[in-house]
Protein backbone atom coordinates (compact mmCIF):
# COMPACT_ATOMS: atom_id res chain seq x y z
CA UNK A 1 0.00 0.00 0.00
CA UNK A 2 1.03 3.07 -0.63
CA UNK A 3 0.33 6.46 1.52
CA UNK A 4 -1.13 9.62 -0.50
CA UNK A 5 0.47 12.76 0.24
CA UNK A 6 -1.55 15.08 1.48
CA UNK A 7 -1.24 18.69 0.21
CA UNK A 8 -0.07 20.84 2.79
CA UNK A 9 -0.42 24.23 3.76
CA UNK A 10 2.46 26.61 3.33
CA UNK A 11 4.05 27.59 6.79
CA UNK A 12 3.79 31.29 8.10
CA UNK A 13 7.31 31.96 7.41
CA UNK A 14 7.24 30.38 3.71
CA UNK A 15 4.28 32.99 2.37
CA UNK A 16 4.96 36.21 1.36
CA UNK A 17 2.05 37.54 2.95
CA UNK A 18 2.78 36.91 6.24
CA UNK A 19 6.19 37.88 6.56
CA UNK A 20 4.77 41.15 5.25
CA UNK A 21 2.51 41.38 7.62
CA UNK A 22 4.59 40.48 10.91
CA UNK A 23 7.22 42.98 9.52
CA UNK A 24 5.23 45.80 9.30
CA UNK A 25 3.45 44.80 12.90
CA UNK A 26 7.27 44.88 14.16
CA UNK A 27 8.04 48.40 12.56
CA UNK A 28 4.01 49.78 13.94
CA UNK A 29 5.33 48.46 17.48
CA UNK A 30 8.46 49.71 17.64
CA UNK A 31 8.14 53.31 16.00
CA UNK A 32 4.57 53.56 17.21
CA UNK A 33 5.17 53.42 20.95
CA UNK A 34 6.52 56.84 21.41
CA UNK A 35 3.39 57.89 19.43
CA UNK A 36 1.02 56.25 21.60
CA UNK A 37 2.53 57.58 24.82
CA UNK A 38 1.98 60.84 23.67
CA UNK A 39 -1.48 59.91 22.74
CA UNK A 40 -2.00 58.33 25.81
CA UNK A 41 -0.94 61.33 28.24
CA UNK A 42 -2.16 64.22 25.90
CA UNK A 43 -5.37 62.96 24.45
CA UNK A 44 -6.81 60.51 26.44
CA UNK A 45 -5.29 62.48 30.31
CA UNK A 46 -4.11 58.66 31.54
CA UNK A 47 -1.13 59.18 33.39
CA UNK A 48 2.27 59.18 33.00
CA UNK A 49 3.31 56.20 34.87
CA UNK A 50 1.13 53.73 32.86
CA UNK A 51 1.24 55.58 29.68
CA UNK A 52 5.32 55.42 29.92
CA UNK A 53 4.60 51.44 31.07
CA UNK A 54 2.28 50.74 28.26
CA UNK A 55 4.68 52.11 25.39
CA UNK A 56 7.90 50.66 26.85
CA UNK A 57 6.04 47.15 26.57
CA UNK A 58 5.22 47.61 23.09
CA UNK A 59 8.32 48.69 21.97
CA UNK A 60 10.24 46.11 23.76
CA UNK A 61 7.58 43.49 22.07
CA UNK A 62 7.90 45.32 18.57
CA UNK A 63 12.16 44.82 19.59
CA UNK A 64 11.11 40.87 20.66
CA UNK A 65 9.36 40.02 17.27
CA UNK A 66 12.35 41.85 14.82
CA UNK A 67 14.68 40.28 16.47
CA UNK A 68 12.79 36.71 16.11
CA UNK A 69 11.83 37.67 12.57
CA UNK A 70 16.30 38.41 11.72
CA UNK A 71 16.68 35.08 13.69
CA UNK A 72 14.26 33.45 11.81
CA UNK A 73 15.68 35.30 8.22
CA UNK A 74 12.61 36.50 7.68
CA UNK A 75 14.17 40.14 7.55
CA UNK A 76 18.13 39.78 6.20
Amino acid sequence: MTKEKQPTRPGMFESRYWKAVLTIFAVVLTFGSPYLVYVMTHALHIGWFSSIGSGGVLFATGLVLIWYLIKKKVIS
